[in-house]
């Protein structure tokens, strides 16, 4: 599928500014559409939308399917109801541009269950669409209450942990813990319909205002998931849960060893039995929520690195091809022309390239990676290609000033390159690059909110490998000149993201 020529910013929406501790989907959400409206932007690209577990990282959900509670709005929920104003104003303010993630869940738990307390007492008119909700999403929604349910009960251990019944979903061990936590699940049931409730007039906001949505789907699942605990059938894993392979990347020159995911991988035969039924609903549902879906390390639909449960590192390992022309012909079939962008970024082989094509799957550019010896170079803007997606940077790098910033001081040749490259040897390579980015060839181009600010690397929002402190970033409107939306849309105007529209003669002409 080919992408209207646009523009977008990438920001997650717990970096939005509000007073409750991490941004979600109330009035400050709304202003950064209207933000975007005026920016001339047309895509609003957010990480994976699911419930987070330990590391606080979209990339590993407890779920495939299910929304995070963390993003549901205090204020939402007394506009509908089911908080008061005081319930919602116990959470006492705190660093604007830093999430306490300790503080968040605590607050956010805090409120959840009072709303949920109010809805038993009175639903406010939405029993009906609570019931609708339940009904329409059983598939993912029982399993996933049902687990977090356990979870809860069992002080938030991992499932391998539990009741050995529950572990291995013994018949009769599920029927007993089932009637012995039925309000829990109902609350957890209550809680993603808020978040569904929330996100879908959010979406139906922008789309109103000509923005799209780019969600993001992760290849693999979360080991600490329901998918995994509900479907251990279709995943690397026997009945107790024990891994038996892992998904990884093998040793390159960012590391000897490897990188070891500990993702379970999916039973691909097994799978391809009912059609791929699990990757059907997952995607159809993803498509509820968001307009155009980025597949995170696409590469893995053609070959994965396959390495033993076991395993401490990921060099002992080896390379699995993946049915992944079989999946989106599948997918095609039942669910039509897909928007997908593919993550492709990097060590890519000519099959990777060529099953990304087959589909006119549009892959990434990061401009950050272009420059010096021995960086990619199919990423300089004279290699970009129209059916791309054209970055300054991603999440998991630093902030394109702080890039910028240290290649200078080190005084190497990524930042002269980058020099004589942009002919430009002033202070704001930023504003530099983003305009090489608009008025490159590729489709879209989207920009870390990060660096539409010109924000150094106290704003970077993930390090990879790092543990603890990653995807903490917020912004404040006070960091917002008030000149910026003009600046962008007469950005997006000059360089015709969209297009203009054609005049009759030309379309005369072409006829």
């Amino acid at each position: 599928m080919r992408f209207e020529r646009s523009a977008g910013i990438l920001l997650h929406p717990t970096s939005l500014p509000g007073p409750f501790g991490i941004g979600d989907l109330g009035s400050e959400a709304y202003s950064f559409v209207d933000f975007l409206e005026a920016a001339g932007q047309k895509l609003w690209q957010v990480f994976p939308l699911g419930p987070t577990g330990y590391g606080d990282s979209p990339y590993q959900c407890f779920s495939a399917f299910a929304g995070n509670p963390l993003l549901i709005s205090p204020e939402k929920l007394a506009k509908d109801g089911f908080l008061s104003l005081k319930e919602i104003s116990v959470y006492q303010k705190s660093d604007p541009y830093k999430i306490d993630y300790g503080e968040v869940i605590h607050y956010k738990k805090l409120i959840l269950k009072k709303a949920y307390l109010n809805f038993k007492k009175n639903s406010n008119g939405q029993e009906e669409n609570y019931n609708s909700f339940c009904n329409e999403n059983e598939e993912w929604l029982n399993d996933f209450a049902f687990f977090m349910a356990a979870k809860d009960f069992h002080g938030g251990e991992l499932w391998t942990k539990w009741d050995k019944g529950l572990v291995v979903r013994d018949k009769k061990s599920l029927d007993e813990w089932k009637q012995k936590l039925t309000d829990d699940i109902n609350y957890h049931k209550f809680v993603q319909f808020q978040f569904l409730h929330q996100w879908c007039n959010l979406k139906k906001f922008a789309n109103e205002k000509g923005i799209k949505i780019i969600g993001d789907t992760p290849i693999f699942i979360a080991y600490d998931s329901a998918d995994l605990w509900a479907n251990k059938s279709i995943f690397t894993v026997d009945k107790e849960g024990n891994l038996e392979t892992v998904a990884g990347v093998p040793p390159d020159y960012f590391s000897s060893t490897g990188q070891l995911w500990g993702n379970p991988l999916y039973r691909w035969d097994v799978m391809e039995k009912d059609d791929f039924l699990w990757w059907r609903l997952r995607m159809s549902d993803t498509l509820k929520l968001v307009d155009i879906i980025r597949i995170d390390h696409f590469r893995g639909f053609e070959a994965y690195w396959e390495i033993p449960g076991n395993a401490k590192t990921a060099e002992k390992g080896k390379w699995v091809k993946a049915p992944g022309e079989k999946l989106f012909n599948i997918l095609k079939k039942h669910l039509g022309e897909l928007p997908i962008l593919a993550e492709d970024l990097g060590v890519i082989t000519k099959s990777v390239e060529a099953l990304r094509d087959k589909f006119e799957f549009p892959g990434m550019k990061i401009l950050q990676f272009a420059f010096g010896k021995g960086m990619e170079r199919r990423f300089l803007p004279h290699n970009i290609t129209p059916n791309s997606v054209v970055f300054t940077g991603s999440h998991d790098n630093d902030t394109t000033r702080a890039y910028f910033e240290k290649e200078k001081e080190a005084k190497n040749d990524i930042y002269s390159h980058a020099q004589k490259y942009l002919d430009y040897y002033g202070d704001d390579v930023v504003q530099k690059l983003i305009k090489i980015a608009y008025a490159s060839v590729a489709d879209i181009v989207i920009i870390p909110m990060q660096d539409v600010l010109n924000l150094g690397g106290e704003s970077r929002m993930n390090f990879p490998g790092k543990l603890g402190g990653n995807w903490t970033w917020r912004f404040t409107w006070e960091q917002v000149p008030g000149y910026l939306a003009d600046t962008y849309k007469e950005m997006a105007e000059l360089y015709e993201r969209p297009p203009k529209p054609k005049k009759e003669t030309e379309i005369e002409t072409e006829g």
